[in-house]
This record gives structure tokens, C-alpha cells and sequence, in this order.
């Protein structure tokens, strides 16, 4: 099973505060803890939304909305992608992550990815092939 783990944003990440040493000397340990488990697959830190924008869609119609974006607590500040056996293992394992957020409350969201045999009868036999090519040229770059 795939996870997405999600570090919420707070009001410092969204300032454009920086992590500390300490925090980065942490987090890279638990990093590391994660890759010799064989559990993360990929994990990166994101820019403020101040730098980033959304589309909204209405129909055909496509509307640009630049960052930085009003809710906080509503926003991202990272990932990392899991392959774990259960939630309970991804939630173990968040439990034991250093506070992403020192000095305030911090959130982390636990979600699991759709697999193909998620979707049944409607991923075709070609689509599952379609979807394993994507992903191999994806991989490539």
C-alpha cells in the first residue's frame, strides 16, 4: 500500500521561514530511518503558496488564481510517499517524525494512494497498459 503523507503548512513555512539546523539535521535522520526501513519512496519540502497558483475549472472555462492562499491550515508544506503494509504502519511511523513545525502545532495527513485494482472493471486491460507505459517514461526522466 502507497501513502501520501502530508505536512500541513503553518504560518511560519508560509512566511517563508526556513527550517533550523537542528530541524534539518532531524528530519534528514528520520529520512534515513525511512529509506534503510524501505518504506519512503520519495519526500520533498515545497515552497510557500506566495509562489504558487491554482486553475480553477468551471466547465470549459479555466481560471488562474496566484498564491499566496488564505487558509493556512488548508495548505501544504511537504510530503513524502510511503509503501507500507497498513495505515496503522503509516501512522506509526508519523508519530515518530520530528515536530515539522517546532514552536507551534503542527499537522501531518495520512492519505493512501489509489493502486489500478482500486478502480475495477472500468480500467481497462489498455488503460492499466496505457497507465504502466506513462509511468515507465515518467521513470526514464
Amino acid at each position: 500500500m502507497r501513502f501520501m503523507i502530508i505536512i500541513k503548512a503553518s504560518q511560519d513555512s508560509e512566511a517563508g521561514v526556513m527550517p533550523t539546523e537542528e530541524l534539518l539535521t532531524a528530519m534528514g535522520n528520520y529520512n534515513e530511518e525511512l529509506v534503510k526501513a524501505g518504506i519512503m519512496l520519495e519526500g520533498e519540502g515545497l515552497h510557500p503558496s506566495s509562489k504558487g497558483a491554482r486553475v480553477c475549472f468551471s466547465g470549459d472555462k479555466r481560471t488562474v488564481i496566484d498564491g499566496p492562499f488564505a487558509e493556512t491550515k488548508e495548505l501544504i508544506a511537504g510530503y513524502w510517499i510511503w509503501q507500507v503494509q497498513s495505515k496503522q504502519e503509516a501512522i506509526d511511523w508519523v508519530k515518530r517524525c520530528p515536530n515539522p513545525m517546532p514552536g507551534t502545532d503542527a499537522e501531518i495527513e495520512i492519505r493512501q494512494i489509489f493502486e489500478a485494482e482500486d478502480f475495477g472493471a472500468e480500467f481497462t486491460p489498455e488503460l492499466r497498459e496505457q497507465e504502466e507505459r506513462i509511468r515507465a517514461q515518467a521513470k526514464k526522466r
